[in-house]
């Protein structure tokens, strides 16, 4: 696939965001106006909780919004977890991006991952889409990825993503492989998110190309692919206007 309709094909399935501790209301107000491009609109605005009621205004529906909850931490304080989510549903998010408590997870304690799980899953309805980020990067090994997204396939998520972009590792190839072949074995229809580090289009590809590989390009969908990003779209546009 050349770069310019790879750069055509990414736009709709990218998570455009900005999660800076420096985002004021006026530079989310600026952000929103990224959404939507000359040459299609993205699949989602990925902001803080507290900028939902203005994303909803700005953005009026024609674009959906996600938002963080038990973000960047993925702490197990599940009464906090619920009343983030149950705020940020309140306030209008359409897609919700969970931090699964992935260090409760490497001590093994899985049966409090599990609950954490059900309790996430059961707050968000159907129409409300649920994501779970694993944080990849700080698994010692590809086989704990693998079972933290068995788990969360077990607990009907509807996406499985890779990073918060705030830990030293953020998303890999070779994470995403994991993450996809394992859902792929399940056989179940979950999707994917890559996020963390994915500035350019010839980093994005290489999720592109992966997800055809394992799952098929008929799959690779905003309903089952996603890019989390915020400075992606700049380039997939200047490669699109380079590409005429």
């Amino acid at each position: 696939m050349d770069d310019v309709s790879a750069a055509k094909n990414l736009i709709p399935l990218l998570d455009l965001t900005s999660l800076n501790d420096t985002d004021t209301t006026d530079s989310i107000t600026a952000f929103c106006r990224k959404a939507q491009t000359p040459f299609g609109h993205v699949a989602s605005v990925c902001i803080y909780p507290k900028f939902v009621p203005l994303v909803l205004r700005e953005l009026n529906g024609a674009v959906k919004i996600t938002t963080v909850i038990n973000f960047p931490s993925g702490n197990n304080d599940i009464n906090l977890v619920s009343n983030e989510i149950k705020r940020a549903l309140n306030a209008g998010a359409d897609e919700i991006d969970v931090v699964f408590p992935y260090r409760e997870f490497l001590k093994e304690n899985i049966k409090d991952c599990a609950a954490f799980l059900e309790t996430v899953r059961n707050l968000c309805p159907q129409n409300n889409t649920l994501k779970i980020i694993l944080e990849t990067g700080e698994y010692p090994s590809s086989r704990q990825i693998s079972q933290a997204t068995q788990l969360c396939i077990e607990y009907g998520v509807d996406f499985i993503k890779t990073s918060t972009g705030k830990t030293k590792i953020s998303a890999t190839p070779e994470a995403a492989n994991v993450i996809l072949e394992t859902i792929k074995a399940s056989q179940k229809e979950i999707g994917f998110k890559a996020s963390g580090g994915i500035r350019t289009i010839e980093e994005a590809k290489k999720y592109l190309i992966l997800a055809n590989a394992i799952m098929g390009p008929d799959w690779v969908t905003p309903e089952h692919f996603r890019i989390g990003a915020s400075s992606l779209l700049n380039n997939l546009i200047e490669t699109i206007n380079k590409g005429y």
